[in-house]
């Protein structure tokens, strides 16, 4: 089943390390909601088979008006098959999730919550900038739980200055102990033109240390194994069976449209990307038109996308997929390229899957690019 990604591009305030697509105005709610309605309709022919998920990025999707949330399902359902276990997330902030914003969004399709938390620390969250308090991550996880939402994903950030291996276990420990069934976890990276990246770059911020990063990631997985979570991607852990089915479906290659500015959508042949400014995108489609730009992936950019997604998962890189989907010779290329990676105990060949190991995982992105092919490569 494909996939809708909807990116609701507001927020309340900008994030010191953040670098995706948002606005702090929340001037054209209305005629944002207009636009995204009408691409839907504009690109309902590009899904023929139902709608397994619906994910709702952004951005701070929480920040809309349930009235408006209730208009694009309307419009989604008129226009598509959605399967009746779909699973549908909002990524929402804590301070979003009040008493009566809750029972708003229980009323609509939506099951499924990604909650922002970031740190349980207030010095933290001041540090990052952050719109809610330390007492309203927690109170929001709870109030949450009380209405129904079980099936809740909660983010945490390390790697940054403040953050102590202490105080990074009481993160883990206080997400682990409110029971939540999905974690994601990420490293603090500095994006170029952030306020982070600026504030280091005139030394009024400590850089990032790599060290720190690598050995909190050591805490983060041990300490969620003990917990009896499973590290199903780099970045995420869950308990067995709960997997984030949207996000499990991008690493697999699934087809998904992109709805909204900036969002990317891919067909498996096609990447479709949307353009990245509130004005233009309104203007695109108040005129009748797709905002988008279309990219027709080369066999090596599938290939290469699909090692990199693939080996970020505990489900790791098929080679009877390569051979099939690709063709020996990137078989053969890549057999040959990843026997450095088994030799340094970084890469395991378990049942024709090539698979991170520990050691590996700090060195994905690395390995990953070493396993890429290009057209140059047969020059």
């Amino acid at each position: 089943m494909s996939g809708i990604y909807i990116h609701i591009p507001f927020c309340k305030k900008a994030c010191t390390y953040c670098d995706f697509h948002f606005s702090t105005s929340l001037k054209y709610v209305e005629e944002m909601t207009d636009a995204i309605c009408k691409e839907i309709i504009r690109k309902k022919d590009r899904i023929t088979d139902q709608v397994g998920t619906i994910y709702f990025g952004g951005g701070t999707p929480s920040v809309l008006p349930a009235k408006h949330f209730e208009r694009i399902f309307d419009t989604i359902t008129h226009h598509f098959s959605v399967a009746e276990n779909a699973e549908i997330t909002i990524e929402a902030n804590p301070d979003d999730l009040d008493a009566k914003k809750i029972a708003e969004l229980r009323k609509l399709p939506v099951n499924r919550f990604s909650i922002g938390i970031q740190s349980f620390f207030e010095e933290d969250l001041r540090w990052m900038n952050r719109a809610h308090t330390a007492t309203e991550a927690e109170d929001c996880i709870k109030r949450s739980q009380d209405a129904g939402f079980e099936n809740l994903s909660i983010d945490l950030i390390y790697g940054y200055p403040l953050l102590t291996d202490t105080k990074w276990l009481q993160n883990i420990n206080k997400a682990i102990e409110f029971q939540t069934p999905h974690i994601s976890a990420y490293s603090l990276t500095v994006e170029p033109r952030t306020a982070l990246a600026h504030a280091i770059k005139k030394g009024k911020q400590v850089p990032v240390n790599d060290e720190q990063s690598a050995a909190q990631f050591i805490i983060l997985t041990d300490k969620f194994k003990e917990g009896g979570f499973e590290h199903y991607e780099i970045s995420n852990f869950a308990r067995p069976g709960k997997y984030a089915v949207h996000n499990t479906n991008y690493w697999r290659g699934v087809p998904y449209l992109g709805i909204g500015p900036s969002a990317h959508g891919f067909d498996g042949q096609t990447r479709y990307l949307n353009i990245a400014n509130n004005a233009a995108y309104l203007s695109d489609l108040q005129e009748g038109r797709l905002a988008e730009t279309i990219e027709e992936l080369s066999q090596y950019d599938r290939f290469n996308e699909y090692i990199m997604t693939a080996l970020r998962t505990m489900w790791g890189v098929s080679l009877d997929k390569i051979g099939s989907d690709f063709g020996q010779v990137f078989l053969k290329d890549t057999l040959k390229n990843m026997k450095i990676f088994v030799e340094r105990n970084w890469l395991t060949n378990e049942n024709g899957y090539l698979i991170l190991t520990m050691d590996g995982k700090l060195f994905a992105d690395y390995i990953a690019s070493e396993l890429f092919i290009t057209e140059d490569d047969y020059l």
